[in-house]
């Protein structure tokens, strides 16, 4: 075991990180893609996401103490392995059977029960790691959220490249061998992790999950953001996930959608990558204030689908604006949480990104089919507006603040 501060460790997970990114987002423009062009309708796409949304949110509890009790780094790399598998079912369910939307759905639960709790033990192993390198927890996840944005950029873009080349089913394959590179690096990562000690609790795993949210209740700092995040998450992520891929699968330009969600990720990895530099001159409320009315402002124009270059545009600075969000968020929870407990808030977080879209994925989708992709654009970006201005001028806002190291 490494005792001098070494990088080694931080960078395999690193990239660890970012090759399951880059599976993962794959899935993320493979699968509304495929459901559209099964069924012509948009409102699949949102069904398709909702329900396989639903696994890793009534398991994230308990994914968290798992984490916790078996190890971030076994976690991450069962979860790859798992996850990979479970994808390959896409081509051989294709082959054996003719694809349908029920058939997809099945399919995309199998794969979402394996893939709960990845990128949330590589996140609760990022002070451990820091630590070794030496690096400050802003520092680390300022990396770190900025090797997701690079992985999430990368991913729609090698899918926007296999889907034509190989089709779409013949993609999940290229999905499972990356993300099985993710596996390999975790492989080779060697750190002492804090466990949770033994108690009676731990006898009733789902009584020893529940004290996450009572983690959270006494971490208002954290609390806080998670509420603002939920908003955002709710209300924007249908734009991704079901009004821009109609839109482009209307005009048979895969391509494009690739190079817009790829555009918007890499200014994220850029807004990432500046956080350490934001905190110096404005308190974490206000980094938090920026990113949220940010991504409003930006939505707002992209919402009338203007010429592609200035979608673009608009999509370069709504990543920008939303880059320092989750390094922020990751950093205030690992400051006020314990080592042994951060699994069980990190899945916490994974419900926020997973809860509100399930509520809203299909609601988009009907709205697409009924008022059309522009109108139903419109209503997103004004109430992604009204929001961010709700949240960023809460009195509670100031709680962000008082984010100090947890023992």
């Amino acid at each position: 075991m490494e005792t001098k501060k070494s990088p080694r460790q931080f960078v395999y997970t690193q990239l660890a990180s970012f090759f399951g990114l880059v599976s993962g987002s794959m899935v993320f423009m493979a699968f509304p893609w495929l459901a559209i062009q099964l069924t012509g309708s948009a409102t699949s796409s949102g069904i398709l996401v909702a329900v396989t949304s639903i696994p890793s949110l009534l398991l994230a509890p308990v994914i968290g103490s798992i984490i916790d009790k078996m190890g971030r780094r076994r976690t991450s790399i069962v979860v790859e392995l798992l996850t990979g598998l479970a994808g390959l079912l896409i081509p051989l369910a294709a082959g054996l059977w003719q694809m349908t939307l029920p058939l997809l759905i099945a399919v995309g639960v199998i794969r979402s029960i394996v893939a709960s709790g990845g990128m949330s033990a590589r996140k609760a192993l990022i002070p451990d790691v820091a630590k070794m390198a030496g690096i400050s927890l802003e520092r680390a996840n300022s990396i770190s959220e900025s090797v997701f944005a690079a992985g999430f950029a990368s991913g729609p873009a090698v899918a926007a490249f296999c889907i034509p080349i190989f089709g779409i089913y013949n993609t999940f394959f290229v999905i499972t061998a990356i993300g099985w590179v993710s596996a390999g690096f975790m492989m080779l990562v060697r750190v002492n992790e804090v466990r949770e000690e033994n108690h009676e609790d731990e006898k009733n795993l789902f009584k020893f999950a529940m004290e996450g949210f009572k983690i959270l209740g006494r971490t208002p700092s954290v609390a806080i953001m998670m509420v603002g995040v939920m908003s955002l998450a709710m209300i924007y992520l249908p734009t991704e996930m079901v009004v821009l891929p109609k839109y482009f699968n209307s005009i048979n330009d895969p391509a494009s959608m690739g190079l817009l969600l790829s555009a918007m990720a890499a200014m994220t990895m850029v807004g990432s990558l500046l956080f350490e530099k934001f905190t110096k001159y404005m308190s974490f409320a206000n980094v938090f204030r920026f990113a949220l009315l940010g991504v409003a402002i930006s939505l707002v124009p992209m919402s009338f689908l203007p010429p592609y270059w200035l979608l673009i545009t608009f999509g370069f600075m709504l990543g920008f604006a939303w880059g320092p969000m989750p390094p922020l968020l990751n950093t205030v929870i690992q400051r006020k949480v314990p080592p042994s407990t951060r699994g069980r808030v990190f899945s916490l977080e994974m419900v926020i990104w997973s809860g509100g879209p399930m509520i809203s994925m299909p609601i988009a989708g009907l709205a697409v089919d009924s008022l059309g992709v522009q109108i139903t654009f419109w209503i997103i970006a004004a109430l992604v507006l009204t929001s961010a201005i709700f949240v960023s001028s809460s009195k509670y806002m100031k709680e962000i603040n008082t984010a100090e190291f947890a023992d």
